[in-house]
């Protein structure tokens, strides 16, 4: 029998990404989460080509005469920051599967944190900090990390808002402890002097790569082990959650796996065959969604690393552990024909940071095989322009958004679109969340677009702004001309006004 109380006991349902954000909403165009209501268009994204080094490795003999990366970059006000890993020792030290493999000289591991800065994102200084002692020398770039065995993983935080001032900058990093390879976790008042937690290590095996704070927590994601959540030895995107960066989630929660199933047991002779995602994902919290880039493993017949290519691909997250790709498989950030990389058998390496500055769209990364021109690299996109809606050719087409309300007074709502025109254009009107018409904002009240550009706002005949009396509503948007199909629809954006 039910309990005596069951008429008041309460399901708590996660929240509809769209229905109540945080603030502003972003919806991406290639999101089937955004735009779940279709017809006659199709979704595309936009590859990330034409890569320029942002930041190289050091001269030989520098701590990074071979840089990793594995790192972060963060933008506070109007100054980018980035942490990475550089690594050094004799030559040929650093030739492996990955560069990213732990070295030794003289009985010391030689992997270090390393810390740039850039006004723009694109041109990068390395400071000398004066922090750590060198080959006899402070005159570096070294955080002060007091960790004696870090492996090149980690991921940076900026919480600004911690109350404790000496926890404003948290490290989560892969570290060797008592010859396991662990999570640990540091805090830092400035991001360059590090104070290691005591409860360290804070998990087991765990290869970081990306994070978030999603909704009061902090979120890493990275790969937790070959047979940590499958029969067969694949590295999947893993993610750990905690509530103050020190106590987490006893296991990791598994949010995507690219390999196939197998209609037998696996066995010890199927490792590095698969489709798997290497070191989970770097991520990009824009409020109401999170993207990631992946490593897009590509596993090769015989089983053998040093065979394998990796591109990067993209996927999409609405609560920060479940994740899905727009197109699976798609190369977002091919490795072919990267600088510097080998031609045979290419693989990257994703980052923590992504940034929208200016017109542009940025994302830095870096090589995961390869010993010369190792740095890190910067690809750039239109802004936001990561993927688009587009009629299907010889037709028109209608989307619809998920529901969204209005959380201040007013807002806005703007398009981020191209290939409009004279005979090309849009019709944008609002609904409410059962699909009927709004007045003033439907029918007549719709707003034509022929305008393009990255940021164009929709004026209603009244020019009035959306205010909180309205219900939950929907985005419904028109591809209409006799050359429809030439219309992006990229983004989508609602803009509470405070």
């Amino acid at each position: 029998m039910p309990p005596a109380n069951a008429d008041k006991a309460e399901i708590l349902l996660p929240q509809h990404p769209c229905a109540k954000p945080p603030g502003n909403v972003v919806l991406f165009a290639f999101d089937e989460v955004a735009f779940p209501f279709r017809k006659g268009v199709a979704h595309h994204l936009v590859p990330g080509n034409n890569p320029v080094m942002a930041l190289p490795a050091g001269p030989e003999g520098a701590p990074d005469e071979v840089l990793l990366y594995y790192g972060t970059v963060i933008r506070i006000q109007d100054k980018f920051h980035m942490w990475y890993y550089g690594s050094h020792g004799p030559p040929g030290a650093h030739i492996g599967y990955g560069h990213g493999r732990a070295r030794k000289e003289n009985g010391t591991f030689t992997n270090c944190l390393c810390y740039a800065t850039s006004d723009d994102g694109v041109r990068w200084e390395k400071p000398e900090l004066g922090l750590v002692d060198f080959r006899g020398s402070t005159h570096n770039n070294l955080v002060n990390l007091p960790e004696p065995s870090p492996r090149p993983a980690a991921v940076v935080f900026h919480d600004p808002e911690d109350p404790d001032p000496n926890r404003r900058f948290k490290l989560a990093y892969e570290a060797e402890r008592e010859g396991a390879v662990t999570f640990c976790v540091a805090f830092s008042p400035d991001g360059l002097n590090w104070q290691l937690s005591e409860k360290n290590p804070v998990a087991g095996f765990f290869e970081m790569a990306g994070g978030v704070r999603w909704n009061g927590l902090y979120y890493v994601t990275g790969q937790a082990g070959l047979r940590e959540n499958s029969a067969l030895p694949i590295r999947t995107l893993d993610t750990f959650v905690s509530s103050d960066f020190e106590h987490w989630s006893p296991c990791a929660a598994t949010g995507l796996n690219r390999a196939w199933d197998l209609s037998g047991p696996a066995t010890e002779g199927d490792i590095h065959q698969f489709e798997e995602i290497h070191l989970g994902a770097g991520l990009w919290n824009r409020g109401n969604v999170i993207l990631g880039i992946y490593g897009q493993w590509h596993g090769h017949p015989s089983g053998d690393r040093r065979l394998l290519t990796m591109d990067l691909g993209l996927a999409i997250s609405h609560d920060a552990i479940h994740y899905r790709e727009p197109i699976p498989g798609f190369r977002f950030i091919p490795a072919r024909e990267q600088p510097h990389s080998p031609p045979d058998f290419p693989a990257l390496m994703q980052g923590q940071g992504m940034e929208n500055v200016g017109d542009r769209t940025l994302y830095w990364y870096s090589l995961w095989r390869g010993t010369e021109g190792t740095g890190v690299r910067l690809v750039s996109w239109e802004r936001d322009r990561l993927g688009y809606l587009q009629p299907v050719r010889g037709g028109g087409g209608r989307v619809l958004s998920c529901p969204f309300e209005v959380v201040s007074d007013e807002a806005d709502v703007f398009l981020n679109v191209s290939g409009l025109g004279e005979y090309c254009t849009l019709r944008a009107s609002l609904v409410d969340e059962g699909f009927r018409p709004l007045p003033g904002y439907s029918g007549a009240g719709a707003v034509r677009v022929s305008e393009n550009g990255l940021k164009v706002r929709l004026r209603w005949p009244t020019d009035q702004r959306l205010d909180n009396d309205l219900v939950r509503m929907r985005l419904d948007i028109q591809f209409e001309g006799i050359r429809a199909e030439d219309a992006r629809l990229h983004t989508a954006y609602v803009e509470n006004q405070r």
